[in-house]
């Protein structure tokens, strides 16, 4: 589709460069239809491109010392703040993400730039003794970490700007070049942070064949997986793809963040005020369109309905509208035909005896924020990722049958339990198996500084800064005799 004047085309970035011909992808917001602009798509050929410029690169990004690393991570991140308000309109208009959502989503961007910066300078080595056993005596082993390059990136559309952060800072931090590949749905604003990227890099005098950002087709970014130069593969998105992903880049190192079912457990103790309403936040932020969005809570029979009335009405209070009105909680689902699907689920739950205690309906692509009761283990609103504004609320007797349920799920991402009994975190941290237990929060909670990732189908390595700079890098041993 051709541009207009009135829908402006973010170019794709290729090694440093805006690329606006080719083919233009327009994108509409999921609110209204508005057409938000066009994004200029790259081929195949361009893909190729970028990766022989990423590698052609790498010597020269390599060889950047912590200093320089970090002066451009400052750079990016004054670059972002500077257009803050910028990309946050334009992540609400084409995401449909609440406006207050968004910015939240720009100050968590802005933080992973900011503490990448820092952890650029931190970045060692370690040395080991050499001397327990008699060959080892007199010598002197120390390891050092170097950067994976070029690494390929793979984005989804609920975080296109904070999981950009997440893959490009700690490369950058390490020194490591990267192609990445914009969500097809939602491209605009990752299109627009890369280019603040590239103008950073040149400010900074770093090669430009450093950084692409590619919005283009799945066929068309085959070579980032199947070009052997690639090292590493980071993606994020659903379970399907990724481990389609992880059998095709088998020779590669591959860090993968994939779906959840993430569930909540409420302990007869706990604070039921405190705990309906952080799960009202935790499962309906962004409409429920997260790998960890509380989606399935277990209460404990003796409290269940009280905390049932304070739950109902704290998401029967949300407001459903227009992502640009700060006062909307939940707006529309990425598009029409997902919320169609979640409807379907919902619907589905409810001829098989669940019951809708507070929304179900739909209107295009908006899906009201609804809760179900008596849901059966088995209904897919419970045992798989529903990624919408669902939740399903289910009581139970005992604690340990209850932990036996929440863990009886192929996702293994966070987890949430509200309780003041260190016996029962305890219990919940040994048996649960998550990347993560949160207490007294929901499965959503994340500061941006600590080690995020999955078990089970719901993934493998670790994002959060320091530890994708890990993922990023290899050791290198050095021994001294």
């Amino acid at each position: 589709m051709p541009a207009t004047d009135a829908s402006p085309t973010y170019p794709s970035i290729l090694a440093g460069e805006r690329r606006a011909e080719g083919p233009r992808h327009a994108v509409h917001n999921p609110w209204d239809g508005s057409l938000v602009g066009h994004a200029a798509y790259a081929d195949a050929a361009a893909v190729r491109a970028a990766i022989d410029a990423a590698v052609a690169a790498a010597p020269a990004a390599r060889a950047m010392p912590a200093h320089a690393r970090a002066r451009l991570l400052e750079r990016v991140g004054c670059g972002v703040a500077d257009r803050k308000e910028e990309l946050a309109q334009l992540l609400a208009r084409e995401a449909g993400k609440p406006i207050a959502n968004a910015r939240l989503e720009l100050e968590r961007t802005l933080f992973v730039f900011e503490y990448a910066a820092e952890e650029a300078k931190r970045l060692g080595g370690e040395v080991y003794p050499t001397d327990l056993l008699p060959q080892g005596e007199r010598r002197l082993a120390v390891a050092r970490r170097f950067p994976l390059a070029p690494i390929a990136g793979i984005l989804p559309f609920n975080f296109p700007l904070l999981l950009a952060a997440h893959k490009l800072g700690p490369a950058l931090a390490v020194g490591a070049t990267m192609v990445l590949k914009a969500p097809p749905q939602d491209p605009l604003s990752t299109l627009l942070l890369g280019e603040i990227v590239a103008g950073a890099l040149g400010e900074c005098g770093w090669p430009a064949g450093t950084l692409s950002v590619l919005a283009t087709s799945v066929e068309d970014a085959a070579p980032l997986l199947d070009d052997p130069r690639v090292r590493m593969v980071s993606f994020t998105g659903s379970a399907r793809a990724g481990w389609a992903i992880r059998a095709r880049a088998a020779t590669k190192r591959v860090v993968l963040e994939l779906g959840g079912n993430a569930g909540v457990v409420v302990a007869p103790d706990a604070d039921l005020d405190h705990a309906a309403r952080r799960c009202a936040a935790g499962g309906y932020a962004y409409a429920g369109q997260s790998c960890i969005s509380t989606q399935r809570i277990l209460v404990h029979e003796a409290v269940h309905d009280a905390f049932v009335e304070r739950f109902v009405a704290a998401v029967a209070a949300l407001r459903t509208g227009d992502p640009l009105d700060a006062a909307t909680d939940v707006g529309p689902m990425i598009d029409e035909a997902a919320a169609a699907r979640a409807e379907g689920w919902i619907r589905d739950a409810v001829s098989a005896g669940a019951r809708v205690a507070t929304g179900g309906g739909r209107r295009g692509a908006v899906l009201e924020p609804t809760v179900l009761l008596d849901a059966a283990p088995r209904m897919q609103v419970v045992c798989e990722e529903v990624f919408a504004p669902v939740v399903a609320v289910r009581r139970y007797a005992d604690f340990d049958a209850a932990l036996a349920e929440l863990d009886d799920s192929p996702y293994g991402l966070q987890a949430g339990l509200f309780t003041h009994d260190l016996r029962r975190i305890l219990a919940a941290h040994e048996r649960v198996e998550v990347g993560a237990l949160v207490v007294n929060d929901v499965p959503g909670w994340r500061v941006d500084s600590l080690p995020y990732g999955g078990v089970k189908a719901s993934g493998m390595g670790r994002e959060g800064v320091r530890s994708a700079m890990e993922e990023m890098t290899e050791l290198r041993l050095l021994v001294l005799g």
